[in-house]
């Protein structure tokens, strides 16, 4: 059953407020203002991908950026708190306006209705402080967009709802694409880096958020000729929700300011949201349109006097400061040389003084698995996976005919971190998913699942993670899930944790890895996910509230017992929309590999067939075998068998080839 913890949730949410005491058409939107779109720089020799020319916010364009929020919030009377982040999630600054509030409360409405104080589960509920709320808007319009699509906040509460499109006309449709991706670059997570203050390295990313990734409208990307180099977000209202009906139009204050923030640095309207189709549906960036403003103030000496800038505990020490360049070494994320992969299109994450943070490696797990992975096979995979996604056309870029550009990351069966490679314009967000999702993928089909949840912790009122696995259990008919008898790809987990199953469908029953009830279900409760990091992201507002005098979150998410490199196996939190694949050497699993940044069936395929191909180029590992995967399990829905889901390939995916269902019999 799902925990129902409202009441010690409400009450830890209680000592967070006492510390923090004492689609449619184009939007409105014309050509950047910023600046016309760059010719792209020329891909390098022997390369396909067009590199994003280094960008980066000066300290006059946050001050822009801030003058023309804040002018919007006067003349709007919401006094609110402004974020600005560059790319690689670096917080610039804060801006707190004269009476704006110092909490926010997240929405406790759900498909039942709201919330009755006390009822509430997950993160519902919760008071935070509103600059947190704020950042993680901000973080949400930077991380999601590229040099090929612009998505805000708006587009985030799109995608991540029960349905797709959410309406309440919509009901028995499939899940968002993204659901489950708001519980991402969490505050607890091990690939995320923390503010390390003014001193060297202090501008490597990518940067944690406070929330994850918001769904609350009043986010946006920032763009300078074209090209992404940060995000804005606002709070000022006192709700942090969502949006669940997309067929009307919102009339939203905080949406206006930060739209009023991002002008001179505007997307290219070609690459906006509403340009961007999904399942038959465009996709939505703003409800607020350019003409919806008051004149714009841009001069930062105006309104300063109506705020101060802030210190954010954990993330800005109040100054304010320019923005870092992507693909910089001094961003964290740079191209890679020649002796880290073969592909020449390749990016990798860095320290900052010229080091990969993950460079290839063998499995770290030879106690408990006879054959780990090699450094050579690990090599294999993540090369060939890189090169399916450069074949493959994107789903989410414009213009058409783009290719795919994503994150690939590959883990063992302790959880620890192989190898990672990203295309040169990846979404941010896909370097902590495309992790989350190796590691899901792996845990999910080993034989320490059950083990591993039936040890966490039981805090009465907050969270029961043992609970699970007699739900799973009972739900799959099977006494001995979750011990490794079937491999579990992330689609497959994915299926076992939407409230409606089949997913969509209105039933009796929802997904065993969900909350309990449907009518239960949020974007802030969505079962195991939330529960196995709850506690983490609770810590961690009380660190900020508290101005640092209680401890912040450990790196490493989940209350699960360690693994033998006394690491968590999931330390970043599980992920459950699909793109990964468990690897095994025969029937054995020894590791995972996970993708993300593009279309969902994208990243299912370049993880499956990229392992495949390495498997023909090495020998010895591969994918699952047909018979234990989990689309051999079926569930008895009143009387009829429906199989779980494994992987789903596009059908004629590449840009090089019109070869169709590359997939099938694999």
């Amino acid at each position: 059953m799902n925990s129902r913890r409202g009441g010690k949730l409400f009450c830890l949410a209680g000592a967070l407020a006492l510390a923090a005491c004492g689609g449619g058409d184009n939007g409105g939107f014309g050509p950047p203002t910023g600046g016309s779109t760059p010719t792209p720089t020329p891909p390098p020799a022997g390369g396909v991908f067009a590199v994003p020319s280094q960008q980066s916010l000066s300290a006059a364009d946050v001050q822009q950026v801030l003058a023309q929020a804040v002018g919007e919030a006067r003349a709007r009377n919401l006094p609110s708190t402004i974020a600005v982040t560059d790319r690689v999630g670096n917080v610039l600054a804060v801006f707190a306006m004269t009476n704006a509030p110092a909490q926010t409360k997240v929405s406790a409405e759900r498909i039942g209705g709201s919330a009755a104080p006390g009822s509430e589960v997950g993160l519902q509920g919760a008071m935070v402080p509103s600059t947190t709320a704020a950042i993680a808007k901000a973080i949400t319009g930077a991380y999601l967009s590229s040099g090929g699509n612009a998505f805000s906040t708006r587009t985030a509460s799109q995608i991540v709802q029960q349905h797709f499109p959410p309406a309440p006309t919509t009901v028995g449709l499939e899940s968002g694409p993204l659901f489950g991706v708001q519980f991402s670059q969490l505050p607890c997570s091990d690939l995320s880096r923390r503010f390390a203050g003014a001193g060297a390295g202090a501008f490597i990313g990518p940067k944690r958020s406070p929330l994850g990734l918001a769904a609350d409208p009043g986010g946006f990307p920032l763009y300078k000729n074209g090209v992404v180099v940060g995000g804005i977000g606002v709070v000022g209202d006192g709700d942090y929700g969502f949006d669940p009906n997309i067929l009307d139009r919102d009339s939203s204050a905080e949406e206006a300011i930060a739209l009023a923030g991002t002008q001179s640095f505007t997307p290219p309207v070609e690459i906006l949201a509403d340009r961007i189709p999904v399942d038959g549906t465009t996709l939505r960036y703003s409800d607020a349109v350019a003409g919806d403003l008051s004149p714009l103030v841009t001069n930062f000496a105006t309104v300063s006097t109506s705020g101060l800038l802030a210190m954010v505990t954990g993330y800005t020490d109040g100054v304010l400061r320019a923005g870092t360049a992507y693909g910089s070494e001094a961003s964290g994320i740079r191209a890679s040389k020649t002796t880290e992969f073969t592909n020449p299109d390749a990016f990798v994450l860095t320290d900052g003084a010229g080091n990969n943070r993950y460079p290839i490696r063998g499995g770290t797990d030879a106690g408990s698995v006879a054959q780990p992975l090699t450094a050579s096979e690990v090599r294999a995979i993540l090369e060939e996976a890189f090169t399916v996604l450069s074949r493959a056309r994107a789903q989410i870029r414009r213009p058409l005919d783009s290719r795919m550009q994503a994150s690939v990351s590959l883990v063992d069966t302790n959880g620890q971190i192989l190898g990672l490679v990203r295309s040169p314009d990846g979404p941010i967000f896909g370097t902590d998913v495309s992790l989350q999702k190796a590691r899901t993928a792996t845990f999910f089909s080993s034989t320490t699942a059950a083990a591993q949840l039936l040890a966490a912790p039981i805090v009465p009122g907050l969270t029961n993670i043992p609970a699970y696995v007699a739900r799973v259990r009972s739900f799959l008919g099977d006494p001995n899930a979750l011990t490794g008898g079937f491999a579990f790809a992330d689609r497959s987990g994915g299926n076992l944790s939407r409230p409606y199953f089949p997913d969509g469908e209105i039933g009796p029953l929802s997904g065993p890895f969900s909350v309990a009830q449907p009518e239960l279900f949020s974007p802030f409760a969505v079962g195991l996910q939330t529960d196995l990091v709850a506690p983490d992201i609770v810590t961690h507002l009380a660190y900020v509230a508290s101005g640092g005098a209680s401890a912040d979150t450990p790196v490493g998410c989940t209350q699960l017992p360690d693994a033998p490199t006394g690491t968590k196996r999931i330390a970043n939190g599980i992920q459950i929309f699909p793109g990964s694949v468990p690897i095994y050497r025969g029937n054995v699993l020894v590791g995972g590999i996970g993708v993300s940044g593009d279309g969902i069936d994208q990243d299912d395929m370049v993880s499956f067939l990229g392992l495949h191909n390495a498997g023909l180029r090495v020998g010895g590992i591969g994918n699952a075998a047909p018979a234990i995967r989990a689309d051999r399990i079926q569930v008895n829905v009143n009387g009829r068998l429906v199989r779980l889901r494994y992987v789903s390939c596009p059908f004629a995916p590449f840009l090089d080839s019109a070869a169709q269902n590359v997939c099938e019999g694999l």
